[in-house]
């Protein structure tokens, strides 16, 4: 503790019309937090002014980060203006560093008020790269509407914000640290803990360890290859799936968090995780999976790199959900999707007689469902999948899942989701991702999109291409009203929706710090046992053809081709 009280300083600043939190925090390149006067501390006290002083007084706030540049900088800012906001105690990741899931985790164990997350997910990091910060609720999730519009309205007219600027912490050392501050009576704690261990120890209580550890190092054990893209889930694998699970070592690659991420993009697509895919080519491993940069994603493949769409794989957690000790216990309350998620789990859902919940794209809209006890299981093609254990997607947390069903089944990754699309046919499905479109063209296209798919004369329009025809059965802009709250969202993505249920989606995405990103979701689905097995490609190339024709995206974005392809 230190030897006199720190001095707590209210300073005078200028609200940024631009402080408006997506559907993961405020992302922005780099250099905007660093540079602009204020811009980092502004954001940071309208989350802390959102929260009723009365409720903030006294409270655990938790803070952890991905390890991107000017990560621990801006810790060090959250604790001195935490400290000056009555927060009586926040409790850091080591070194700045944990994992979204395992944010979420201690938020719910330490009965926290919040918690806030610096990452930018999937983005690029370092100086030239994009940063991030998230705040996230008492629940462990991402803040609902209300919260981010308040601290939307707040950013709007914030004059002035409070901090302790003499205020230090040692993030690299576990333990209790103690200040005084001169408005204060009881000391403000830090605590730094262990970023890994809370989380796992929630794993141990889900999964069956010594099951899972047969299978990664017994004497039939499988090989797998996990790569952590240098992200913050290095660390959790190499504590998790090699010390403890037994596997070996060198099956963990790119285990180090880097400020850059070296300088690639930690997204697990097979595009950026392209190495992975490659290894996998080879034979030599039976399952492998990818992390993003907080550890939220990931990404499944097979042996010979047999990829597993997102959309799939949550439709085979749920169809194998008993295969995992934890549903055992509480049996599955429902399955949810996000809309753009193909239709796979609706007809585990159907067959199950399961709920099944259709959102929007945010985890927030999960966590809703499942802290009124209605959801079990959900997923979004953007390659998250989790359960209500936290209320957050979780990359590792899919891993053991998979690795539980392997474990019982004793069937390759292949085979598994051959015998599935057998069972429940296939939702052929591809994405195509727009990335850094220029944001007017974007919204032109999207409004002219809407006000062509509204027109009633759109109904019962047939398309043809080739030999192939498509009538429209119903087009829309997707609006969703929470079963519990009631609360309504709309615009959330352009529907036309084909009789015989294939769908094509529209969406601009709210995750960039730059430009725009336009997603187009093509999915068909397929329940002839002899068409299972055809490229995606292939399959959904007629539902382009008519999506590029009716959004004129080329033309009207300068591009020839998207970004990225899933």
């Amino acid at each position: 503790m230190n030897d006199s009280p720190l001095q707590v300083l209210t300073l005078p600043t200028s609200p940024y019309p631009d402080q408006r939190p997506g559907t993961n925090g405020l992302k922005k390149k780099t250099h905007v937090f660093q540079s602009k006067k204020n811009y980092l501390h502004n954001f940071i006290q309208c989350i802390f002014s959102s929260i009723d002083l009365r409720d903030r007084q006294g409270s655990t706030m938790v803070v952890g980060g991905d390890g991107r540049y000017f990560n621990s900088t801006v810790i060090q800012v959250i604790v001195q203006m935490a400290a000056a906001n009555g927060v009586g105690r926040v409790v850091i990741g080591q070194n700045g560093i944990m994992s979204t899931p395992a944010v979420s985790c201690v938020i719910r164990k330490s009965k926290a008020i919040g918690g806030i997350i610096l990452t930018a997910s999937h983005n690029p990091g370092g100086p030239d790269g994009d940063f991030g910060i998230k705040f996230n609720t008492a629940n462990g999730g991402p803040a609902p509407e209300a919260v981010t519009n308040k601290i939307f309205q707040l950013s709007r007219t914030i004059e002035e914000f409070a901090i302790c600027p003499e205020l230090r912490v040692d993030l690299g050392t576990i333990g209790k640290q103690s200040f005084d501050l001169e408005n204060k009576f009881k000391p403000f704690t830090v605590e730094i803990v262990d970023p890994v261990e809370s989380y796992a120890n929630s794993l141990r209580n889900i999964f069956d360890f010594a099951v899972l550890k047969e299978l990664l190092s017994g004497d039939n054990h499988i090989q797998i290859r996990l790569d952590a893209m240098h992200g913050v889930t290095g660390p959790y694998v190499k504590k998790i799936l090699c010390e403890e699970l037994g596997s070996p070592a060198n099956s963990a690659i790119n285990c180090v968090p880097l400020e850059n991420f070296g300088g690639r993009h930690p997204d697990p697509n097979l595009i950026y995780a392209s190495d992975l895919v490659e290894t996998m080519k080879s034979g030599q491993y039976d399952f492998g999976a990818a992390f993003d940069g907080d550890g939220d994603r990931n990404m499944i493949l097979g042996k010979h790199g047999f990829f597993v769409n997102p959309s799939d794989s949550v439709a085979v957690l749920a169809a194998n959900i008993f295969c995992i000790p934890y549903f055992q216990h509480t049996g599955v309350r429902g399955f949810a999707r996000s809309m753009p998620t193909s239709a796979a789990l609706d007809m585990v859902a159907r067959a199950t007689k399961i709920q099944l919940y259709e959102t929007p794209t945010g985890w927030r809209f999960f966590g809703s469902l499942m802290d009124a006890g209605r959801l079990s299981l959900c997923g979004e093609e953007s390659f998250g999948t989790g359960s209500d254990y936290i209320r957050e997607k979780d990359g590792l947390w899919a891993v053991l899942a998979w690795l539980s069903i392997l474990a019982v089944r004793r069937q390759s990754v292949e085979d598994i989701m051959t015998d599935h699309w057998r069972t429940y046919g296939r939702n052929y499905y591809t994405r195509f991702d727009y990335e850094e479109v220029d944001l007017d063209a974007a919204v032109e296209m999207m409004l002219d999109l809407e006000l062509m798919i509204s027109d009633r004369a759109f109904n019962g329009q047939v398309f043809t291409v080739g030999e192939k025809k498509y009538q429209v059965e119903a087009a829309d802009n997707f609006e969703y009203s929470d079963p519990v709250d009631g609360t309504i969202s709309r615009n959330q993505g352009l529907r036309i929706i084909f009789k015989g249920g294939s769908r094509i989606v529209f969406r601009l995405s709210g995750t960039d710090s730059f430009g725009a990103t336009i997603r187009l979701y093509i999915d068909s689905y397929e329940k002839d046992i002899n068409k299972l097995f055809q490229d995606p490609q292939v399959v959904l190339a007629e539902l382009v053809t008519i999506a590029l024709q009716l959004s004129q995206i080329h033309e009207r974005t300068g591009r020839r081709a998207p970004t990225v392809i899933t």
